[in-house]
């Protein structure tokens, strides 16, 4: 089989309840067969998570999926083990509890295609509740407004690897870290406005009284002005 176009790596920990549907999502995309591979970096896990992913890519026969295991947490790191691991000259990472368009890699590789490298993703909650959907609305509006890069991104593979990667001493805001780092090098990043990628709300769901909507905005926030990205999150 040629070499894919896209790369998409999915660093997941523990994500058995939703590998399959990010793998999934994957497999749908607008793309002739074979443009498209997943790699599905399993990084201190202790569920089934692996067994999930490799069930999931023996039914995706059109879409290679590798799962590659390393005993170690961390997203950062996973993530770049996963863009060594590519095959792709253009880097797509999406979370392991969330899920793509299918447009969405057909619209990346026309914005690769026409200058624009790099660039976010707008995000949506896959959820009904109005709440959460109001508030990655408003995420979205900030990172409009006020032109921040963040979040699921795309990345050409040889510009991702001269950056240097993500810094895998964050654990919180890496994506943001490696967006600034590529506009400083004089590079476009765009936001990819008409597509999405559904991710999970649970975050906001944690606590009474919807309190974690207030946690996940706050640590964004800090996390967007460059404090605590070390700290879990």
């Amino acid at each position: 089989m040629a070499d894919p176009l896209v790369t998409v790596v999915i660093p997941a920990r523990n994500e058995a309840a939703f590998i399959g549907a990010a793998l999934g999502s994957v497999a749908v995309q607008h793309l002739d067969g074979g443009r498209v591979e997943a790699v599905v970096v399993v990084n201190g896990t202790s569920d089934g998570t692996a067994a999930v992913a490799r069930a999931a890519a023996a039914r995706m026969r059109a879409t290679p999926v590798r799962v590659i295991e390393v005993p170690e947490p961390g997203v950062a790191r996973a993530k770049n083990i996963g863009a060594r691991a590519a095959r792709g000259p253009l880097l797509v990472f999406l979370d392991a509890d969330s899920r793509m368009a299918p447009d969405l890699l057909a619209r990346i590789i026309g914005r690769a295609m026409n200058g624009a490298p790099a660039g976010c993703i707008r995000l949506v909650a896959d959820s009904g509740d109005a709440i959460d959907r109001g508030f990655f609305a408003l995420i979205e509006v900030g990172k409009r407004a006020f032109a921040i890069r963040a979040n699921m991104l795309y990345c050409r593979r040889d510009l991702f690897l001269e950056a240097g990667g993500f810094d895998e001493r964050l654990q919180h805001a890496e994506d943001r870290d490696l967006l600034v780092r590529l506009q400083r090098r004089g590079l476009v990043v765009t936001h990819v406005s008409d597509s999405w990628i559904a991710t999970s709300p649970r975050r906001l769901h944690e606590g009474p009284a919807r309190v974690g909507v207030a946690r996940v905005l706050g640590r964004w926030a800090l996390g967007h002005a460059g404090f605590w990205r070390e700290r879990p999150y």
